[in-house]
């Protein structure tokens, strides 16, 4: 009896476990790959959730965005991170991933322009001409300058060539308060942690706390251009007609309202 018994529970332990298994075998709800999931430098939020949000208004169809430096995300697309669409504030970065084979072949398109200017905190903001020779380090006094990390913010990369053609780079260099994102040296000067900073002009009117002091000559740095490409791994049947729609003359008032200049 004791030996039936035990093989009783044995089967029915199988049976259990074989339950168990057919029912974690199922799919969960897709409903987070429903999404179109996008990559954005953080410079572009403003905008781009204003257009997301009205895009979804007229398809139904949602979209989630991750905002951060455009090196951090195209370190993420190659290390397997799923996205449907990559928005670079440089050309740099989206070759780096394009050289990766992890854009699709022919969906890259240079789509938005930008300037970088000179940000204090609000009451603090006094007219600067940035100029070469100007005394950019005796502005700073004991204080810091925010910008993005040169080596990996595009806005850092832009504000690093700004500063050695005008001949200001070797002062203000050990100065240097390099941030992860353009949007964390905004709050660093916003915060008041740093008196200057270094930020596109379509980051500005993101903080009412900072205001411009001065706009970067153009001829200072490369031009600065947002391409936007269709990942190789998107498998989200939405992701084309978002793509057409970013680059609509729907979708331009948004990114116009925030400053930027539409290159196509």
């Amino acid at each position: 009896m004791a030996f039936r018994r035990r093989q009783w529970i044995k089967l029915a332990s199988a049976a259990l476990s074989a339950a168990w298994l057919g029912i974690a075998a199922i799919p969960a709800p897709a409903f987070a790959a429903d999404k179109i999931v996008v990559f954005a430098a953080a410079s572009m939020k403003n905008a781009l959730d204003n257009m997301d949000a009205a895009f979804t208004k007229e398809t139904g169809k949602e979209v989630t965005v991750s905002y951060a430096a455009s090196g951090a995300l195209a370190k993420q697309l190659e290390n397997g991170a799923p996205a449907d669409v990559f928005i670079s504030a440089d050309t740099d970065w989206m070759d780096y991933v394009t050289k990766k084979k992890l854009i699709k072949d022919g969906t890259q398109v240079n789509l938005l322009g930008n300037q970088i200017v000179l940000v204090a905190a609000k009451d603090k903001a006094k007219p600067v001409e940035i100029k070469q020779g100007m005394d950019l380090a005796g502005l700073l006094g004991d204080g810091r300058l925010a910008m993005g990390e040169p080596k990996s913010v595009p806005a850092g990369k832009y504000g690093q060539a700004a500063l050695e053609k005008l001949g200001l780079w070797s002062s203000v260099e050990k100065k240097v308060a390099g941030a992860e994102s353009v949007r964390a040296a905004l709050a660093l000067v916003s915060r008041g942690e740093a008196p200057y900073g270094i930020v596109y002009q379509t980051d500005v009117s993101s903080d009412p706390g900072v205001a411009i002091a001065g706009t970067f000559p153009e001829d200072s740095h490369p031009p600065i251009i947002y391409p936007i490409a269709i990942t190789a791994d998107s498998k989200n049947p939405d992701t084309q007609a978002y793509f057409d729609y970013m680059k609509s003359a729907k979708a331009a008032p948004f990114f116009e309202h925030e400053g930027f200049t539409i290159l196509k």
